[in-house]
């Protein structure tokens, strides 16, 4: 924690707390269930949170109002957290990752190239740390099921990875 700046006073005036993860909004909706008296809204909200050091998380939580919603979501994400090792800003090899009818493509990238990304997936990636990769959405274009895709992409990577350095 830094050290705070001491004032005459003797408070602590001008102390800003950098935050442990960086929050980006993905998706904000607005969600009806029909009751006997009518309809009922909600609001569900889908958060990703991360370091820009190889830690990245997602979450998806309803509630009453848009703040409520959204700090369920961070909490859920910090509960989701992957950690993944981000070697020269890129990844080791090309990964395929479906889930329901969102299919990514991640590919790795020279030094330079820059993050060539698209949608939700480029704010994942970002919240990770990746400076170099090339991606392609493939199939939905939903939201929460691309974030998803993205994070089985992303947990692929780390399995293979783990079962390299077993060998």
């Amino acid at each position: 924690m830094p050290k705070p700046k001491r004032t005459n006073q003797g408070g602590m005036r001008n102390m800003k707390i950098k935050p442990e993860f960086e929050q980006k909004l993905v998706d904000l909706a607005r969600v009806t269930r029909v009751v006997k008296g009518g309809k009922r809204l909600r609001f569900r909200a889908c958060m990703v949170i991360g370091d820009y050091k190889g830690r990245v998380g997602f979450g998806v939580a309803k509630g009453a109002d848009v703040s409520t919603a959204i700090n369920k979501s961070v909490r859920q994400a910090k509960k989701n957290l992957l950690k993944i090792n981000v070697t020269e800003g890129t990844i080791p090899h090309e990964v395929r990752a479906k889930y329901k009818a969102a299919y990514i493509l991640l590919r790795p990238a020279r030094k330079g190239h820059g993050l060539v990304s698209g949608g939700v997936v480029r704010v994942v990636l970002s919240l990770v740390g990746f400076k170099n990769l090339t991606t392609k959405i493939l199939g939905s274009n939903n939201k929460i099921n691309n974030v998803k895709a993205t994070m089985k992409a992303l947990s692929i990577l780390i399995s293979t990875v783990d079962k390299k350095e077993k060998i």
